[in-house]
Formats: structure tokens, sequence, C-alpha cells
């Protein structure tokens, strides 16, 4: 089977010549970073005005939706043995839309973790508690060679950034 070759893509930006016009080029990236900044700053200030400007809208609104839910349930919870035909369906249909009731999946909830399985252990109850195994990966990064052969691990080494900060000075 014949193996394609991938070539890196050519790179098609200017490539400083020297140390002076690196410099100039780190310059360039904090002053486009600089005005991303600006950029965010007004958009977040535009957005901040547009929220500012339909939030006292939607209070009223949202009370008088609470209010009218409440009075369209508790007409149907009334009504609710003629609606769901004794029982034998969950959904109700009006010209304008429906009516449905649920009934939420069993869920749990534990207020005080640590005491609940102390409680359940010392109860018997271990059963309810469970014990979660995984991976110590710090142990295999502190004693790679302990594990060289096993399949499923891999170690990633040598992995560099490159990282470009200009100097910035912050307003006080």
């Amino acid at each position: 089977m014949k193996k394609t070759r991938i070539k890196q893509p050519a790179i098609t930006v200017p490539v400083p010549q020297d140390a002076a016009e690196c410099a100039a080029y780190i310059h360039a990236v904090g002053e486009m970073d600089r005005a991303i900044g600006a950029l965010e700053l007004a958009m977040n200030g535009e957005i901040a005005e547009v929220t500012e400007r339909y939030a006292g809208r939607f209070t009223p609104l949202k009370a008088r939706l609470l209010a009218t839910s409440a009075a369209v349930q508790t007409w149907c919870e009334a009504h609710r043995a003629d609606l769901t035909q004794n029982g034998k369906v969950k959904t109700a249909g009006f010209v304008t839309g429906s009516v449905q009731w649920r009934q939420r999946p069993p869920s749990v909830l534990v207020r005080g973790a640590d005491s609940v399985i102390e409680t359940l252990k010392r109860l018997g109850l271990g059963r309810f508690v469970r014990v979660k195994e995984e991976v110590n990966k710090e142990a295999v990064l502190n004693q790679p060679e302990a594990v060289a052969g096993v399949a499923g691990i891999s170690l990633k080494t040598g992995v560099e950034d490159f990282v470009i900060t200009p100097f910035a000075q912050e307003a006080a």
C-alpha cells in the first residue's frame, strides 16, 4: 500500500528578516490585540445599552405571563377529568394550543453527602454508595517507566507553545 505524502502548506505571510523587524511585528501584534480589545469593549457597551433598554419591557410581560398561565392551569385542573377523558390521555387540545400533564421521572436529592454516605455505610447499606475507579494520571506522570508497556496509556511530552506577549501599560 502506497503512502501519500502530505506537504505543509507554504507560509503566505511575510516573515521578518532581522531582530528589528521582528520587534516591529511584535509591536503590530500588540496594536492589533488592543484594537480587538477596544472593539470588544465597544460591542459589550452596545449590548449593555440594548439590554438596559429592553429590560423594563420584560418585567410586566413576565408577570402577566405567569398570572395568565396560573389562570389556565387553575381552570384546567378544575376540569381535568373531562379534558383527560378521566385520565385516559395526558394532553388536552384547544383551538389555540394544548395543555399537558406530564409526570416527571423520579429523582434523588442528597443534602450533606458526606454524612449521608457515612450513615448508609453504618447501616449496612453500602450498596447505595458508588466507588469510582479511574487512572491516577499524576502517578503515571511520576513513574512513566512503570506503565511503559500498558496498552491504552500514552504520554505526551515535549509539547511546546509559542506565546507572543507585547508590552502594554495598564492605565491606573
